[in-house]
């Protein structure tokens, strides 16, 4: 009866997703993504023709990996501002008392609600990463070495951020928890940044700074996870000389350890958020 009441709640999620404002809008934007890569890969393909194969190639992996920096980036704010409203929202309106008052346990509301925002942020990632990838195929005669290694830890990032999404409405309205979200989503990707400097740099210190946002905030772990599965193989052994530090090249992919702790992140921030959701006063 419970697992019931998961799916449907779920199932309830992905139409009010599909209704909502920012749907539109997300679609609009990613539309107009893939359009002007499109339009990128066919020019640089155009004004760099002298280029060999394998440099083309090269240099199609290095900016195919910014336009997916793109598209998490879209995925992440779609995703942070649809998780605020689906619960705040609903305890700010009165639905979720409505709700509530039936023999229905807040463990599966929170539940349902999460997996729902889960197979919508999921499926944008594997639908708009496609055609992307297609773009760049058709265009340039690249494709990724792992496409499907790279699309899952996109979808993983999406979910880890809807899962702090979750619990910040929980405490605060659902405009603030998007904001929230999406600035400490900015704040770990720069930090990685950083990170990457103090890397080439030799300077441990402000590499640290990097490792230790990783930890606290997987996404830009989980993006550089990415980056590696979807960039040339010719960096699959690290990066060139020249390249260190480089925002948009990962020199390792991401170790069993790292995703089992991403994992357990986020099963300890959405079991944070049930506890929050239960002492909620509705």
């Amino acid at each position: 009866m419970t697992a019931r009441i998961v799916l449907t709640i779920a199932a309830l999620t992905l139409q009010e997703a599909a209704r909502r404002r920012v749907l539109r809008s997300l679609a609009v934007m990613t539309v107009i993504l893939l359009g002007l890569s499109a339009w990128g890969f066919a020019r640089l393909d155009a004004e760099f023709g002298t280029l060999t194969s394998g440099e083309a190639r090269l240099a199609a992996s290095t900016i195919l990996n910014l336009v997916m920096f793109g598209l998490s980036l879209i995925a992440a704010l779609g995703t942070a501002f649809l998780a605020g409203p689906t619960l705040a929202g609903e305890i700010e309106s009165g639905t979720a008392l409505a709700v509530l008052a039936r023999p229905i346990r807040r463990s599966a509301v929170l539940l349902g609600k999460w997996l729902g925002l889960v197979i919508f942020a999921s499926g944008f990632v594997a639908v708009a990463g496609l055609a992307q990838f297609v773009i760049v195929w058709v265009t340039m005669d690249y494709w990724p070495p792992e496409p499907v290694t790279g699309l899952a830890l996109l979808a993983a990032q999406s979910t880890v951020l809807l899962t702090l999404g979750l619990l910040l409405s929980t405490v605060i309205s659902p405009m603030a928890s998007g904001i929230v979200a999406v600035g400490l989503f900015g704040a770990t990707w720069i930090a990685g940044v950083v990170g990457g400097v103090g890397q080439a740099l030799g300077n441990e210190g402000v590499e640290r700074v990097g490792a230790v946002s990783r930890v606290l905030l997987p996404t830009d772990g989980l993006w550089r996870g990415a980056m590696h599965a979807i960039q040339h193989p010719a960096f699959a052994s690290g990066l060139p000389g020249g390249f260190d530090g480089h925002p948009f090249l990962s020199d390792a992919p991401l170790t069993v350890a790292y995703v089992a702790w991403t994992f357990l992140w986020a099963a300890v921030v959405l079991g944070l958020a049930g506890v929050a959701f239960q002492r909620r006063d509705l």
